[in-house]
């Protein structure tokens, strides 16, 4: 007797057809099948009322949703009665969960990339995932819709034409310094992520280095506590005490003006000595010319006096 086999599709001979089903408004509908491959479905980033109807037909059929975290996607399905296998794929699990999908695809499956919140690849593991799938010459479908980079950049008040988006700043507190320094180079208006427990000293390190910009903090967009607030930083850092720091924070900062004061030199301070400490002076003073803008005999003399206060630590030859 032939061993039965076990796939995407449940053990051979023995799972039905499910049936492709969605409910909205009350409503049952009902999804066409697609075809094989990987689909990239932006789903709510708080209201579950923005998801679209190609992405709720989209996660009722396919035959799995891949998701960061299980709970948090079953919210969604729940909501709108969608049925549907969901199986973990996150930063901790990408190396073991990947060959899996890429197995899955290769028997024709179709398979539903999601996030925990918002458009799949932004700030997650889903580009190694992508990079793979394309390699192995399978399709890859994108179901444009909810983000917070996009809706932050919308609210903000700020130029639109040109953005950075930088994702996380490092956690540290000389890392970040460092680098919001290289940051406040870029022309063009930035947009970060932060965390509730580190929004506040963010804030103050961009008060320090950009303080004349006008910038917004979008806190909890979409939900039921969204709060925009838009000032010039050096008033933001004024009032951040006053600022609820639960929930998800985007961090909007206007372009440099033509008349934006250079570095300040608090801010050329820190620069220098998380620099010194990480290298030698010459490499300290090269780095800092080129984020302050300042003349280089300056740099390089003020660099001397940091150092020699620190112990002396570094070349300090010129070069």
């Amino acid at each position: 007797m032939r061993a039965k086999t076990t796939s995407v599709y449940g053990t051979e001979g023995e799972t039905p057809p499910r049936l492709h089903t969605f409910s909205v408004g009350g409503r049952s509908l009902t999804a066409p099948k697609p075809v094989p491959g990987l689909y990239l479905v932006a789903t709510p980033i708080g209201n579950l009322g923005d998801i679209t109807l190609r992405a709720l037909e989209t996660l009722a059929s396919v035959d799995i949703i891949a998701c960061e975290d299980t709970r948090i996607t079953r919210r969604l399905t729940e909501r709108y009665a969608i049925s549907a296998q969901l199986k973990p794929y996150h930063e901790h699990n990408a190396e073991a969960a990947r060959p899996k999908i890429l197995q899955w695809l290769a028997e024709g499956a179709s398979i539903a990339l999601v996030s925990d919140a918002g458009t799949p690849l932004i700030s997650d593991p889903g580009f190694k995932l992508v990079r793979e799938v394309c390699a192995a010459g399978h399709a890859v479908t994108a179901l444009p819709g909810p983000s917070s980079v996009l809706s932050a950049l919308s609210v903000a008040a700020l130029p639109t034409d040109r953005f950075f988006f930088e994702g996380f700043l490092p956690a540290k507190e000389t890392a970040r310094r460092t680098r919001l320094s290289e940051l406040s180079r870029i022309d063009a208006t930035l947009v970060m992520f932060e965390s509730g427990n580190r929004v506040q000293d963010t804030l103050a390190d961009l008060a320090r280095l950009m303080g004349g910009r006008e910038a917004a903090i979008c806190r909890e967009m979409t939900k039921m506590h969204e709060e925009i607030r838009r000032a010039p930083l050096s008033e933001l850092v004024r009032s951040a005490g006053e600022l609820e720091t639960r929930g998800e924070f985007v961090l909007v900062v206007g372009p440099p003006t033509a008349d934006a004061e250079g570095m300040t030199e608090d801010a050329l301070d820190d620069l220098l000595r998380s620099q010194i400490e990480l290298g030698s002076v010459k490499d300290a003073v090269a780095h800092a010319v080129e984020l302050s803008g300042r003349p280089r005999r300056e740099v390089y003399a003020r660099a001397l006096e940091l150092a020699k206060q620190s112990g002396g630590k570094g070349g300090h030859g010129e070069g």
